[in-house]
């Protein structure tokens, strides 16, 4: 996804993170991770080799897809729970809808081009992120986990995905 998401202060790339991590969590991916970075100028989040594309003659084309798809779920559902966290943890208001539109194009159009979904395809997996997504960052039992976790980012800088999946289980995410 082409869609670069910009972050009014340090305080709200930690929220932004945060949001990623938990979501990444929410969709049993968290093993996936091999670190997160507070500092880093490219992706917040560095992937294992699973997490990145690789075609071989030994996997079928079937097998191939699937992952395909399972990662654009992943990264679409990453998108959107970093606006949400930062807007509606961190400051506890709506995000605005013309980001929301934003985020939702650059889905479409990567969901279209990377895995050839039709946009009702598209569309209907936007919906189950989005309403995911929100159950988790609008449910007031998890926000001060929330906030906690993005201190933890915040102070720590980066993190491994081991510490990650602690730190996780530590604030019950």
């Amino acid at each position: 996804m082409a869609l670069t998401l910009t972050y009014s202060n340090e305080d709200d790339r930690a929220y932004g993170l945060a949001g990623m991590t938990i979501s990444l969590a929410s969709l049993n991916a968290i093993d996936r991770v091999v670190e997160v970075s507070l500092d880093s100028d490219g992706p917040m989040v560095d992937f294992s080799h699973d997490y990145y594309f690789s075609i071989s003659p030994v996997v079928s084309p079937k097998a191939v897809w699937d992952n395909l798809l399972r990662n654009y779920h992943i990264t679409a559902s990453m998108a959107v729970s970093n606006v949400l966290a930062r807007a509606l943890v961190r400051l506890g208001e709506e995000v605005p809808r013309d980001v929301m539109q934003s985020i939702y194009n650059e889905i479409e159009a990567e969901g279209i081009e990377t895995c050839g979904l039709e946009e009702d395809e598209v569309k209907s997996l936007y919906d189950r992120i989005l309403m995911q997504n929100r159950r988790i960052f609008l449910n007031p039992r998890l926000r001060p986990a929330i906030a906690e976790l993005a201190r933890v980012i915040s102070r720590r800088r980066r993190l491994s995905g081991v510490e990650l999946r602690e730190a996780l289980d530590y604030l019950q995410l």
